[in-house]
């Protein structure tokens, strides 16, 4: 693994792979960022970075697409494989499988160092100023500006057991407050509670422009009380260095661009929202949300803000859960022995979708029916399996993470009547938008598993380049394409 310290350094190796796009062109924080990160997800362009920002101080940047997928041929996940460390060409199946190896791994505590550059300026009590920062205006609708898209909250029990990382949006209410949503059976929201059970308000940090892989490890539903921090540390081989905060009893990654400290009100509430979610659509409207009270920032010379435009496929909050809710559910899939090949939570399906791709092995109906109710047990009532209602079953001829291949499968191997398993009364995340009221309240509704399995003698009649010719001409084709006059 390559453990990348911090945003800097992710920049230049963006760079070099041709994924990187500076705009040096002043551009207004009010919509028109937003625009152009939705228009660089739309074309799957290298990442904007935004130098000069209207009615913004000098030196104030903003990142897009730091997590998005690339064009480029052969090049498809290679922000998210370079964030993670490895190397850029990796497919899904290798970043996934070797996650969840690192997932069942024990955890390394991150290491306390005295200075950062995180903290070369400081912003303290009166002299705090949210306003200085480029928060955009995202989409039309959206209720504020969104100062946190992918920045990481850390918080910690009262008791200091356990520490937590995650991602959720917050919205800027003027130079001294935050508001953004904390729901309640999130790690977040379970720490919060303990805090408001004690009658004191909740000490927070928000890290922005942390170093990559901590977006994507704060992204990942891990159990109750193992902390983010220390499953980065087993995946990366190395302890991530982190620095005190200044008005906070908190720690946070070294390498940021921009800290926010202070405490979560246990009493005062703001209404938060709407704003435009990663399933593709606008929140319907505002509500209440806890307050953030902020102490202190802290930040780098010159630093840079990075943000997602959550909506339609493909943008940088589905490749975030999409790859690592795909390792916490091959994870658990193996713990309990099921024949599973990998996982993929398809980025296209807005994370609605997951792909489980089994072993090569003899079906029947029956067996294949017993397969999708082992399934549900454990992947629907795990917590990645709380937030996506659809699930395909496949052998493993198909790569869950090619999306012509998943939808070819759908289409010609799962019979409409006898294929489709339906499970009512799960667990489900009330941001669905096909929801009525009543279920996103009760966050419960119906869920599906598609039984895409084959019997094994119809692999055969696969008509494919790999399964249709001989090894030796396929070899052959590959070897002469330059030839036939295509190039590389």
């Amino acid at each position: 693994m390559r453990y990348i310290k911090d945003l800097r350094e992710y920049l230049k190796a963006l760079d070099e792979l041709g994924e990187l796009q500076e705009i040096d062109e002043e551009v207004d924080w009010n919509l028109e960022i937003g625009a152009v990160i939705r228009r660089a997800y739309d074309l799957r362009a290298p990442a904007p970075l935004f130098n000069k920002i209207k009615d913004i101080e000098k030196g104030f940047r903003v990142l897009g697409g730091s997590g998005g997928v690339s064009r480029q041929e052969g090049l498809k996940f290679c922000r998210i494989a370079t964030s993670l460390g490895f190397d850029p060409c990796a497919g899904a199946k290798e970043i996934v499988n070797t996650l969840a190896d690192s997932f069942a791994r024990e955890g390394v505590k991150p290491k306390l160092v005295q200075s950062a550059v995180c903290q070369e300026n400081v912003m303290a009590g009166e002299d705090v100023d949210l306003m200085r920062l480029p928060a955009p205006f995202i989409h039309s609708g959206d209720g504020g500006r969104y100062l946190n898209t992918w920045g990481t909250i850390v918080v910690q029990t009262p008791d200091k057991s356990w520490t937590n990382w995650s991602i959720a949006r917050i919205m800027l209410l003027d130079d001294k407050r935050m508001t953004g949503l904390i729901p309640p059976q999130q790690h977040l929201g379970i720490i919060h509670r303990m805090w408001k059970e004690k009658g004191e308000p909740t000490p927070f940090a928000l890290v922005l422009g942390a170093p990559p892989a901590v977006p994507f490890f704060s992204g990942t539903p891990l159990p109750t009380y193992v902390s983010e921090g220390e499953v980065l540390g087993a995946h990366l081989g190395e302890p991530v260095e982190v620095v005190q905060c200044n008005s906070v009893d908190l720690q946070v990654p070294a390498g940021a661009e921009i800290v926010i400290e202070g405490t979560i009100s246990d009493k005062e509430t703001a209404e938060e929202g709407p704003m435009g979610e990663f399933a593709g659509y606008m929140g319907e409207h505002d509500t209440p949300q806890p307050v953030y009270n902020v102490s202190a920032i802290t930040y780098r010379d010159a630093p840079i803000l990075p943000v997602v435009n959550a909506g339609a496929p493909v943008e940088d909050t589905q490749t975030c859960c999409g790859t690592m809710y795909s390792a916490a559910v091959l994870a658990e899939l193996r713990k309990h022995n099921f024949p599973v090949d990998t996982c993929f939570l398809t980025f296209e399906s807005a994370v609605h979708f997951m792909v489980v791709t089994v072993e090569e092995m003899e079906h029947t109906h029956a067996s294949a029916k017993k397969l999708a109710r082992e399934a549900k047990d454990l992947i629907f009532n795990s917590k990645p399996g709380v937030d996506f209602p659809k699930i395909m079953i496949v052998d493993n001829d198909i790569d869950p993470s090619d999306i012509t291949q998943v939808m070819w499968a759908f289409a010609t191997r799962v019979h409409p009547q006898n294929d489709a398993h339906f499970f009512e009364h799960q667990k489900t995340l009330p941001l669905l938008h096909y929801l009525n009221a009543a279920e996103k309240k009760d966050m419960s509704s119906t869920k599906v598993i598609f039984d895409a399995l084959l019997p094994s003698f119809d692999r055969n009649k696969i008509s494919s380049f790999e399964y249709s010719y001989p090894k030796e001409l396929q070899e052959k084709v590959l070897k002469n394409w330059g030839k036939y006059g295509y190039g590389k």
